[in-house]
């Protein structure tokens, strides 16, 4: 028989006397020690969703919610599962962690780093109306390499200023 039940748990206790850069995993860990001491099983069978981990921190590590509402389900496992108020409990898998894209091989890897796959000439423009051509990437004087040239580029603004 599962058991589903609904606190507003009391964080500021927890963590006001806390160093600031650790303010919100003391609230963390004080979440999960309230919901051990209710529901009446092991710290280590405490589980906080997602909601509402991305809840407790929301605003940084240095400045916690005072207060939460959750939903806390406790199963016949023992297992106590808490998500926010309003949420259906969800978490990150651990196979969904492993399955990640397969990684280019460190050739291919290389060989874009270095810009050596593609060696076609290529056209621009630079501020000073010069159009040219070259093989070989190479920055200009204001900053910008081939590939961070700007999609399309502005045009000078005149310093005159019209007449009215």
């Amino acid at each position: 028989m599962t058991i589903e039940r609904v606190y507003t748990v009391p964080l500021r206790k927890g963590f006001h006397e806390t160093a600031e850069y650790k303010k919100t995993k003391k609230a963390v860990i004080t979440l999960k020690e309230f919901l051990a001491r209710h529901m009446k099983t092991p710290l280590d069978k405490v589980h906080i969703g997602l909601n509402l981990n991305k809840e407790l921190w929301k605003h940084g590590i240095k400045n916690p919610p005072a207060r939460i509402k959750v939903v806390v389900i406790k199963e016949d496992n023992g297992d106590v599962k808490a998500e926010l108020f309003g949420h259906k409990y969800a978490h990150k898998k651990k196979s969904e962690k492993t399955e990640e894209a397969p990684k280019k091989s460190t050739k291919a890897a290389k060989e874009k780093s270095t810009g050596t796959e593609d060696k076609t000439p290529h056209t621009h423009a630079h501020e000073s109306k010069d159009v040219h051509s070259h093989d070989e990437k190479h920055e200009h004087a204001h900053g910008h390499s081939h590939e961070q040239q700007p999609e399309k580029a502005t045009p000078k603004k005149s310093s005159k200023k019209k007449a009215e």
